[in-house]
């Protein structure tokens, strides 16, 4: 089925909920653009997010999200992935709901555990207890999260195509999101 995507795709949720892996799949099945922009932001800056992290502060490295975000914005519909945080910020979300649309991709914080305990690069993890850290930005979160007008819940049994599948039914939904282009049928008759 051939697909028409409208609007950027903006995935939206806490760390290891998968927003890149199905990101990635979701834009392969779509024809579309995938932009990681933990990604973007490394590229720009020569320097990997806990780098940014420890040589100039979580304010700094929020500065050079909201620039680049606004950036990727203009750009031809797209799906693009962001970190954990970038939402959480009124003008982030300000600019996302004025030039694309942010699907939640909500997930139980022990899956989120499951994804993330091994993960050196977690710079927001690196606390004397990950878990509680963990917990208590998932508790705290979670509400933001939920101002996206989308969502698609993180079910760990699935597969990353599974989720991708969930993902595009939902956006097929909203067709000035995505439209979906059906096969004409051939009624003539010999």
């Amino acid at each position: 089925m051939p697909f028409d995507l409208r609007k950027t795709v903006v995935l939206v949720g806490m760390m290891g909920a998968g927003k890149t892996a199905v990101g990635t799949v979701v834009a392969r099945k779509l024809g579309v653009r995938f932009v990681d922009l933990d990604g973007e932001i490394e590229d720009a800056s020569n320097l990997s997010i806990s780098e940014l992290f420890e040589k100039y502060g979580e304010t700094y490295f929020r500065e050079k999200e909201t620039q680049v975000l606004t950036r990727l914005l203009e750009d031809p519909p797209h799906i693009l992935s962001t970190g954990g945080g970038a939402f959480l910020f009124a003008r982030n979300r300000r600019a996302i709901s004025q030039n694309a649309v942010a699907l939640w991709i909500q997930a139980e914080v022990n899956l989120l555990w499951a994804r993330v305990r091994h993960k050196s690069t977690r710079p927001l993890l690196r606390t004397e207890n990950p878990f509680a850290t963990l917990s208590a930005l998932h508790k705290e979160r979670d509400p933001i999260y939920a101002m996206a007008p989308l969502r698609v819940r993180s079910i760990s049994n699935y597969s990353v195509d599974d989720m991708a599948r969930q993902v595009i039914r939902t956006l097929a939904r909203h067709p000035d999101i995505l439209s979906v282009s059906q096969p004409k049928l051939n009624n003539h008759v010999r």
